[in-house]
């Protein structure tokens, strides 16, 4: 998808400074643009359409190869909203279109992380967000990084508040002297287990969708994702 005559929305550092880890390149960084969101695309008219009639958003984000500081460059990290008359929130199915990515998940009870997963996900890798997990991303691979998502379109924002006031998730990603990815647990969470690691594509099957297939090409058998609407529907582990 040609996205160059497209403006973005430009998520810049002044929005995330509450949640980077290293506070002495923050006080001398000034304020970058760490990342780019293309929001509600389609190809054509028909897909358009097509897209607003099942209630679905297709949006790419992409992600220069940067540090902020000694910790690789993320996505500020949110949590979707509940379902009305569910105790389920949105999902989002993910898909790297170039790049490597690390997607740290996280799910959270008060003071208190009940489960947090870190998924390493290369090109044409997919990657689904389960209910009631929040969410962000940590490009990794030394160059720019491109991902696309499906969610539903039927909610209008996502939540940073709890992320903002822990100052970030339960882990940030720091490069160590060895240029080796390094966890280090933030403390302002009263409980954190340790990560687990999974691989990319989990689950796909599950809802009939092929590693194989571009995740855009999902508006032609919209089927598929009616997950993303209706998670109560669905069987979840």
């Amino acid at each position: 998808m040609n996205l160059e005559n497209i403006k973005p929305s430009v998520r810049y550092l002044a929005e995330m400074d509450s949640v980077i880890y290293d506070r002495e390149w923050l006080e001398n960084s000034g304020d970058l643009g760490l990342y780019s969101m293309y929001r509600d695309l389609a190809e054509n008219d028909e897909d358009r359409e097509k897209a607003v009639k099942e209630n679905l958003r297709y949006d790419i984000t992409v992600m220069p190869n940067m540090m902020l500081g000694k910790e690789y460059n993320k996505t500020a990290g949110h949590g979707h909203p509940l379902v009305l008359e569910t105790g389920l929130t949105y999902p989002e199915i993910y898909e790297v279109l170039s790049g490597k990515v690390i997607f740290l998940l996280q799910k959270i009870s008060g003071n208190e992380i009940d489960n947090v997963y870190a998924i390493e996900a290369g090109e044409n890798d997919k990657v689904i967000i389960p209910p009631n997990y929040e969410h962000l991303m940590f490009n990794i691979g030394g160059k720019e990084l491109k991902t696309a998502n499906w969610i539903c379109r039927g909610f209008t924002s996502n939540i940073y508040i709890g992320v903002k006031e822990k100052h970030g998730f339960c882990y940030y990603a720091v490069k160590d002297d060895l240029g080796k990815i390094e966890w280090i647990k933030n403390e302002n969470y009263a409980v954190v287990p340790p990560i687990k690691f999974l691989g990319p594509n989990i689950g796909l099957e599950k809802f009939g969708i092929s590693k194989k297939e571009k995740l855009y090409d999902l508006i032609k058998t919209p089927e598929k994702l009616g997950f993303l609407k209706t998670p109560q529907n669905y069987e979840w582990k």
